[in-house]
């Protein structure tokens, strides 16, 4: 009887297959983004107050568009099995009952949002920033059922090993948003445009648009099949349910954090959007790192070789380490003139200067803990991180948020301080969560 010699694997053997999966699935996220950053771009002249009512606005609606995404990642994971089994009808009905349950989720999304736009005024929000905010708000509160729609059109691709394709969607809407924006805000000839609303309304007209070239591109490649799988669909709802659950607590975690610093005024707000413009899109890369990461190690763990789990987690570890290092320096060194390009209130710039040094150094915190939790979900632990990170978010690092930026004093850069300090927690204790589950001698 022979035996299978399995070359001894190496943290470097493993760096370039982890970019290489990594690569396509940051685009399509960096796309995405990118639709904020040129709202944020397009915004900024019209003033600090609709600059203020943006960062408001995409502070709520992490929330909304983190529960969707864990709502639909169920899809994804049916699609990629039934892929996987050579079963190209079952990926089209996983796509047909994904695609219904998304509709549903974005409309419950879309009306929970509205209601919240009642509760802003019991949180001390600015009453200039408010007086302007609700045709935005309500604008982009629309934007929630065509993201859900692309995100799984999104999620079934990257399953289909197309995450090319994906990325091209997102990004017909990242060119279509570009001269919408200056069309809807500014306007065009004898017409002054919308203002700050003309931002979602050209978000949502971008969308629908990329949503539209998705929709003829399934339906070219037959993937549209209409199917009436009830229990396909209930199986999506009950797998979706607790991921929507995990991931709207670290969402609105975040989210709660821009929130506290509208108590301190449109300045705070103004500075903080151009902050999370910026970061956000950086930021891609340790998400599409730690999706990538966790398909490795399911990869490898399913090949019955425990040997490369550790050398995949230690790789993408020290790649996120060193790119987040990186953007830390670069936005320390660059975070004034950013500011000065996005805003010409000197209050805001300064305010968003300091405020680039303290988010910078998060970064990397922020890249190692969204790693971390990617290498256990690569080896089914699902159930402890998403206790142990949503009980650190709001049992630790949001109080001493407050404690810092309202208790003792340190104003919109303490709550940044203290939520960091909280992040800090998670990225340590769950990489080392992951080393103790893959010891050689673990039972």
């Amino acid at each position: 009887m022979s035996t299978i010699i399995r070359p001894v694997p190496t943290i470097r053997a493993e760096i370039a297959p982890l970019l290489k999966l990594a690569f396509p699935i940051v685009a399509g996220l960096g796309a995405s983004t990118l639709i904020g950053v040129v709202d944020t771009v397009m915004i900024s002249p019209l003033g600090t107050l609709p600059l203020a009512a943006a960062s408001l606005t995409t502070a709520t609606l992490i929330i909304f568009y983190s529960a969707i995404y864990g709502f639909v990642s169920a899809t994804g994971v049916e699609a990629a099995q039934r892929h996987g089994a050579g079963d190209a009808k079952g990926v089209a009905e996983a796509l047909w009952a994904g695609l219904r349950l998304a509709v549903i989720a974005g409309l419950f999304c879309a009306g929970l949002m509205l209601l919240a736009l009642f509760a802003l005024p019991l949180l001390n929000q600015p009453a200039n920033v408010l007086a302007i905010l609700t045709p935005y708000w309500v604008a982009m509160t629309a934007l929630l059922v065509p993201l859900a729609v692309l995100m799984v059109i999104s999620q079934v691709l990257n399953a289909m090993d197309r995450p090319w394709t994906a990325a091209g969607f997102a990004f017909v809407g990242v060119v279509v948003n570009v001269p919408m924006n200056y069309i809807f805000i500014w306007g065009i000839g004898d017409w002054s445009g919308f203002g700050l609303v003309g931002a979602g309304l050209a978000s949502i007209a971008s969308e629908a648009l990329a949503l539209l070239v998705a929709f003829i591109w399934l339906w070219r490649k037959g993937l549209l099949r209409p199917a009436g799988n009830k229990a396909l669909r209930r199986h999506l709802t009950l797998g979706g349910i607790p991921l929507a659950i995990g991931y709207t607590g670290e969402g609105a975690a975040y989210a709660l954090v821009g929130i506290m610093l509208g108590i301190f005024g449109a300045t705070a707000l103004a500075a903080n959007q151009i902050v999370q413009a910026v970061g956000g899109v950086l930021y891609m890369l340790p998400l599409g790192l730690a999706a990538a990461v966790t398909i490795r190690i399911g990869q490898a763990s399913g090949a019955e070789n425990p040997a490369r789990l550790r050398p995949i987690a230690v790789a993408a570890l020290g790649v996120v380490t060193f790119w987040m290092g990186a953007v830390t320096i670069a936005l320390i060194l660059s975070g004034g003139w950013l500011a000065s390009m996005l805003s010409d209130d000197p209050e805001v710039i300064a305010l968003a200067t300091a405020m680039f040094i303290i988010v910078a150094l998060i970064q990397v915190i922020d890249g190692a803990q969204s790693t971390g939790l990617g290498a256990l979900r690569g080896i089914m632990d699902f159930v402890w991180p998403t206790r142990f990170t949503l009980a650190c978010y709001w049992l630790f690092a949001l109080p001493l948020a407050a404690a810092l930026g309202f208790w003792a004093g340190f104003g919109p850069l303490g709550v940044w301080v203290g939520y960091g300090i909280g992040t800090s927690v998670i990225a340590v204790a769950l990489p080392i969560r992951f080393w103790r589950l893959t010891a050689p001698n673990r039972g």
